[in-house]
């Protein structure tokens, strides 16, 4: 069957639709617990996670660099989760990971403002006060960080297949739709070509992971793309140096089969300062 995507609001019923979702169709779930399970194996910390997950940068230029390869390693365990198949990708911005892939049901949780409230401070134990700034402070950083990372509003309805209001619609309803959605026969067929994609998107994350952590070279000016295998590295890097570790590095990935250079390089001109 194909992958499932949740997006969800905090109080709005998303985390026991997931569980109960995953149950039912015997998918894994990949949330926050399964992440910290595999995260050591990708030299992920629990503060590197709490840092990076679901968050925008901190703008703090010693941090952002390291923010930014701790992300893309969550993004590979996620990735390297999906192309196991039988999913559910809980948050982490999995529409957007995944984007470009056909047989994904991507899937919007929705509910209003202060019913949401009231929901997590009943769940919690909470102040309403309380409840209420983590309520909003939640959705300032989950739509800060898909406007950062993915440049997208997170909560235009025309990212997503399916949007649940759960003020109106059960739990079990919401399971349902989940359920019956993702056997749809227009997703079930892209099965085969979402693996293919899935394996390129792998091959492009390890290849982001292994230059950003190089610290020879920058690499946010570069751009990698991947299909079937052939990889593409566009953008610019400073000195010659930077332009072949940047190639070698990207020829070293397990699954490349070429690297075509599409690189510039752009030598840094150091402006005096005036006295």
């Amino acid at each position: 069957m194909a992958i499932i995507t949740i997006s969800r609001e905090m109080g709005s019923a998303g985390i026991p639709i997931a569980h109960k979702a995953a149950e039912k169709l015997g998918y894994t779930l990949v949330d926050g617990e399964a992440i910290r399970k595999v995260a050591e194996q990708y030299g992920l910390s629990p503060e590197a996670i709490e840092q990076a997950d679901e968050k925008p940068p901190p703008f703090v230029e010693t941090l952002d660099d390291k923010v930014e390869v701790d992300l893309h390693q969550i993004e590979l365990i996620v990735l390297e989760y999906a192309l196991k198949g039988n999913v559910i990708i809980y948050g982490r911005g999995g529409q957007d990971l995944l984007e470009g892939i056909k047989n994904v049901l991507r899937v919007r949780i929705i509910a209003p403002f202060d019913e949401r409230v009231e929901r997590w401070a009943e769940r919690e134990w909470l102040d309403p006060d309380l409840a209420w700034n983590l309520v909003r402070k939640s959705d300032q950083q989950r739509a800060g960080f898909i406007k950062y990372y993915f440049d997208r509003d997170w909560s235009d309805p025309l990212n997503y297949d399916v949007t649940i209001n759960t003020s109106r619609l059960s739990e079990d309803t919401a399971v349902k739709l989940i359920c019956d959605g993702v056997k749809d026969r227009n997703l079930v067929e892209q099965k085969d070509a979402g693996k293919k994609k899935l394996v390129d998107l792998i091959i492009r994350k390890k290849a982001e992971i292994a230059i950003l952590s190089n610290l020879e070279a920058d690499g946010h000016h570069l751009n990698i793309k991947v299909k079937d295998g052939v990889m593409t590295v566009s953008g610019h890097v400073h000195s010659e140096d930077e332009h072949q570790m940047a190639l070698e590095t990207a020829g070293r990935i397990e699954g490349t089969k070429q690297v075509i250079d599409d690189l510039k390089i752009i030598e840094y001109h150091n402006i005096p300062r005036e006295h």
